[in-house]
């Protein structure tokens, strides 16, 4: 049933109780061409597609409601594909169908061509031009390979997030063409090509046509100013250009020759797919308010890009020897940091304000509410910022060797407020929305930037700063030993309790204090033990925590690739495996991760795909395949530094 045209997605029916509607969050396929993205369905529906950027408004948000907006290809009658798979090495999503009287093939991918601004500039790009841009296309090619097969095609945009249906109109005077009428200046215009004939109905442009053995067809979806494809060959030859790109980007990196592999490259296309490449910003997650907890309200918009990050992405991306994204992601953050207080978080064009406002008219993942568009955690304090800032640069400059003299003032500036601030309380890693506290984690990553400030006034000659920022950073150092460390000797979620949190994990990884220090491996046996739920990590226990929200979460799967990395740290290898195996076979159907999982259903929670979730698994894996390499565990070398 389908809404009257201009009509919003509030007011349709609601599904009755049984069986969800909306397929497992871990069921979508996930494409980009790296200034969008869009999740596709196995019913070959996209239902989550911003245009023209990543953080823009929805064009098609089925994900969130099952009235706002559909692109579906697929056989006539049938839902479930009979195999679904990327092509190897490429954001390409191949799906197999098999109808009563036929097979056919549907390949799905957003454009990537030859760079196209050859007389004037793309002034939407910041960073260096590369070989390949965005062409701003879907295409959905179509092969029939035996029998015959119904072909269905619906595109149904509603733009707004659902507010505002779509009018077509016939952009040529045969069947070939349509674009769409909007009665808002700010909604895309988009174009709908194909090789086959279509029709308008209603908001709706349809495609119904009988195809045989090796007849084929393609469906082009485009916004931008370069032409669509016009005919297959064309299709076809674009598609191939989109496999190029994608391989040879994976080609540059370094992966090891192991069974994990293929994993580790899949981790690194989807972060290549989060990025936004004209300012080499990497977005959290492609999605806004898929639910932490079934039907409940931890749901926020993560189409932005946090400074908490930069870290990490530094640390997988250089590890994997992709330089050129590491360095364009570190350009990014340098610029956003160098003008006011440095943020926790920013668009992904480097805005500061990202109003937070809840969309009435959608009723959210199967009934998931509220909808959240911006985030307003942007505001809050929270102190590890400015650790993460330095250790950024300290990361950036050991492998590029070299620190830009731009860097000076900010890297004095970030050094000043961790000093200043560091004895404050705050909101913590995790963004609570309760009362500041004085968080372990907060602490140490205040001693991460007097830390890597005082090594990089070393490596640059600067004796007295170096002096002063050491001196700070043992104070903070004694601070956390004698406050952040209960009475087992165990490192605690904050000053005064006897919580536990994920975040202190991060103890070894930052090289706080040695793997072999008794405290560090009671820490990790205590998460490991006590801060799991049947084996996987929760990031604290809610009951414990005033975070300013109802309800239980999941395991978040950041946290347990971080017990990975932190076993193996401490010399328990055979456990790290065990537990690294576990994660592995919990990735989606197309090795993919959200940000929590389910321990007991291994149900995926939480916005999808998750980069903070991708970069932690290259570093487990990493940590776990060197362990391999060397003789005894005690002999192992980090995967992010080597110091």
């Amino acid at each position: 049933m389908r809404i009257d045209a201009g009509s919003g997605a509030a007011g349709r029916r609601r599904p009755e109780a049984g069986a969800s509607p909306f397929p497992p969050i871990a069921d979508y396929g996930f494409l980009s061409d790296c200034e969008a993205n869009c999740l596709i369905a196995p019913s070959g529906q996209v239902e989550w597609m911003c245009l023209p950027r990543h953080d823009s408004p929805s064009v098609f948000s089925t994900m969130l409601d099952r009235a706002a907006g559909v692109f579906k290809v697929a056989p006539y009658g049938v839902r479930v594909p009979t195999a679904r798979r990327y092509l190897p090495g490429s954001l390409i999503l191949e799906t197999t169908w098999q109808a009563r009287t036929g097979w056919m093939i549907v390949r799905d991918a957003l454009v990537m061509g030859p760079w196209h601004h050859t007389e004037n500039r793309a002034h939407r790009y910041r960073r260096p031009p590369t070989n390949y841009e965005a062409e701003h296309c879907l295409l959905r090619t179509v092969r029939c390979v035996s029998g015959t097969v119904e072909l269905s095609v619906l595109c149904e945009p509603v733009f707004g997030y659902g507010r505002r249906r779509a009018r077509w109109e016939f952009s040529s005077p045969g069947y070939g063409e349509a674009r769409t009428v909007s009665g808002d200046e700010g909604d895309p215009v988009l174009r709908l090509t194909t090789d086959h004939r279509l029709g308008i109905e209603d908001s709706a442009v349809v495609i119904r046509s009988r195809m045989t053995e090796g007849e084929q067809a393609f469906i082009a979806l485009s916004w931008g100013s370069l032409p669509p494809p016009r005919t297959w060959e064309e299709a076809t030859q674009r598609q191939w250009q989109t496999t190029e790109f994608w391989r040879q980007w994976i080609t540059v990196g370094e992966f090891p020759d192991h069974p994990w592999r293929e994993e580790l490259q899949r981790s690194a296309l989807t972060l290549k797919g989060l990025t936004y490449a004209p300012t080499g910003a990497l977005i959290a997650a492609a999605t806004t308010s898929l639910p932490e907890t079934p039907g409940g309200e931890r749901n926020w918009d993560y189409r932005y890009t946090w400074v908490r990050d930069s870290t990490f992405a530094l640390w997988a991306l250089y590890t994997l020897g992709l330089d050129r994204e590491a360095d364009d992601f570190f350009a990014f953050i340098r610029e956003v940091a160098a003008e006011d207080d440095l943020q926790i978080m920013y668009g992904i064009d480097g805005e500061r304000d990202l109003p937070e406002s809840i969309i009435e008219g959608l009723h959210g993942y199967d009934g998931a509410r509220p909808v959240r568009v911006g985030n307003a955690a942007v505001h809050q304090r929270q102190h590890d910022v400015w650790g993460t800032m330095l250790d950024s640069v300290y990361l950036h400059t050991k492998y590029r060797d070299q620190l830009s003299e731009p860097m000076g003032p900010l890297l004095l500036r970030q050094v000043e407020q961790a000093a200043a601030h560091w004895r404050d309380p705050d909101h913590g890693i995790w963004e609570v929305r309760g009362e500041p506290k004085h968080f372990t984690s907060s602490k140490l990553m205040c001693w991460v930037a007097l830390d890597r400030g005082a090594r990089l006034a070393r490596l640059h000659g600067e004796a007295d700063d170096a002096r002063k920022w050491d001196a700070i950073a043992e104070e903070i150092h004694e601070d956390i030993c004698r406050n952040g460390v209960d009475d087992r000797g165990v490192f605690v979620q904050s000053y005064g309790t006897t919580n536990l949190d994920a975040s202190l994990l991060l103890i070894p990884l930052l090289r706080f204090l040695p793997a072999n220090d008794p405290r560090v491996r009671a820490t990790v046996l205590a998460i490991a033990d006590e801060l799991t739920r049947d084996g996987l990590v929760l990031r604290y226990r809610p009951e414990q925590t005033d975070d300013g929200l109802t309800g239980d979460e999941g395991t978040f799967t950041i946290c347990s690739f971080w017990l990975v990395s932190a076993l193996v740290e401490i010399g328990e290898v055979a456990r790290a495996k065990a537990l690294c195996e576990r994660l592995l076979s919990l990735a989606s159907p197309l090795g993919l991760y959200a940000e929590e999982l389910d321990p007991v259903s291994g149900r995926h929670l939480g916005n999808f795909p998750q980069a903070f979730t991708h970069l932690a698994l290259i570093n487990a894996l990493v940590h776990l395949i060197r362990a391999e390499e060397t003789d005894r565990a005690a002999q192992f070398a980090p995967a992010h530094r080597n110091t």
